[in-house]
């Protein structure tokens, strides 16, 4: 048994061991769990992928005179921020997209620009237009804004993500006889290719299923930065099906993280236009895991074929919500390039990078070993599969205007 104290005591020292996810699978299966859990220290996760619920919130500053662009309109380079809040507080979600966007457009692929490419361009250090409108009043009386800004003018610039991480997801096809364009990318007719989007045995709720140590409070590598996980994410959804390793079978937990944007590299944040779809922000998130047992050393130990994905039907399944699957298939399946569905061979596509999921696990192990990052003790856990926190369905009722 350790303590993260303990462990934060040897990273301060130079003394921790650190690890990849990828490294700590040959070291059990060379030294054994026993002596892996105690000369291991910490384990460090990575994935980048596209999260859609994901966004930003700003202070700009108060101009001169003031203005009240709370109740009012505002945009960043033509992208709709929510402006419900106080006077200079506006929040940018990052599948924003302009009002003038042709998003009936007969070629879909316009879907070019929103709320996510701003945020990478802000974090890349480039100026964007903030427009703005209000209404006026005695202590706010200025009623229009045009002006460049970057981030470093701004007071606070935080990314705050409602849903990131997803614990496992859907392999998606199509069983249609026409080409269809999704959030898992672009399908191809009668089953033409398959799309998943996880980073596998790299990924941080993969190498943590039951929620151990990842909890309210991890301190964790976010879009280059420092960030925390500020809550269970939207959807959450821990009850499901698991393996007897405690992996789930289908999609299952998700976090919501929060981090300071200026400390943030557009390496890690990327906005991306999905043919069909719209836009969404691709997010680089590292989770440390602290080896306290043998446990938990044994799942961060998992393989890509001790991981499995459901195949589900884009067509007409999942927007119809019809349950069941085509299918189950590993992770390792998924990386050879093809499976088989339905009796035929099915080309595969990850939509996630495992190599950029490689790279931020590496980055973070050497901020560790660097001394340049400490580990966190939850403040809270997770909820888990015994919490009754589940994901429910819309529950519609016909609304009847009163007489």
């Amino acid at each position: 048994m350790k303590t993260i104290q303990e462990i934060n005591e040897k990273i301060r020292t130079g003394k921790a061991v650190v690890v990849t996810a990828e490294e700590i699978i040959d070291i059990v299966a060379e030294k054994g769990l026993k002596k892996a859990a105690r000369e291991v220290d910490v384990v460090t996760t990575g994935t980048f992928g596209p999260m859609c619920s994901s966004g930003a919130y700003f202070n700009i500053g108060h101009s001169k005179p003031r203005i009240k662009i709370g109740g009012g309109t505002c945009t960043l380079n033509d992208i709709p921020c929510y402006t419900g809040y106080a006077a200079v507080d506006i929040l940018l979600g990052a599948t924003a997209m302009a009002d003038h966007d042709p998003r009936n457009s007969v070629y879909p692929g316009e879907f070019r620009y929103g709320g996510a490419h701003v945020i990478e361009e802000l974090v890349a250090g480039k100026s964007v237009r903030l427009q703005a409108e209000a209404y006026g009043t005695d202590c706010y009386p200025r009623k229009s804004l045009d002006t460049l800004i970057e981030l470093k003018d701004m007071n606070e610039a935080v990314l705050f993500n409602p849903r990131n991480c997803y614990q496992n997801y859907n392999v998606a096809v199509n069983l249609s006889d026409k080409i269809i364009y999704t959030y898992m990318g672009t399908l191809r007719p009668r089953i033409g290719n398959a799309n998943y989007c996880s980073a596998g045995q790299l990924s941080p709720l993969m190498n943590d299923p039951l929620y151990k140590t990842i909890g309210i409070g991890t301190r964790i590598f976010l879009g280059g930065g420092v960030g925390y996980i500020a809550w269970q994410g939207t959807q959450h959804n821990p009850g499901v099906a698991r393996l007897e390793n405690g992996v789930p079978r289908f999609p299952a937990g998700t976090l919501a993280v929060i981090g300071d944007l200026k400390q943030m590299n557009s390496q890690w944040l990327k906005g991306a236009s999905f043919t069909g779809y719209g836009v969404t922000l691709t997010v680089g998130i590292g989770i440390p895991i602290p080896l306290l047992n043998e446990e938990i050393a044994a799942c961060t130990a998992v393989r890509d074929d001790q991981i499995v994905a459901q195949i589900v039907d884009y067509s007409e399944g999942y927007p119809q919500i019809i349950p069941g699957s085509l299918g189950e298939v590993t992770y390792a399946e998924l990386k050879t390039g093809s499976i088989t569905v339905q009796g035929k061979k099915v080309p595969t596509g990850g939509i996630s990078s495992y190599k950029c999921a490689r790279e931020i696990a590496a980055e973070l192990k050497a901020w560790i070993q660097g001394g340049k990052f400490l580990l966190s003790d939850s403040v809270a856990p997770l909820p888990s599969a015994d919490s009754g926190v589940k994901c429910k369905l819309l529950n519609e009722r016909p609304f009847k205007k009163k007489k």
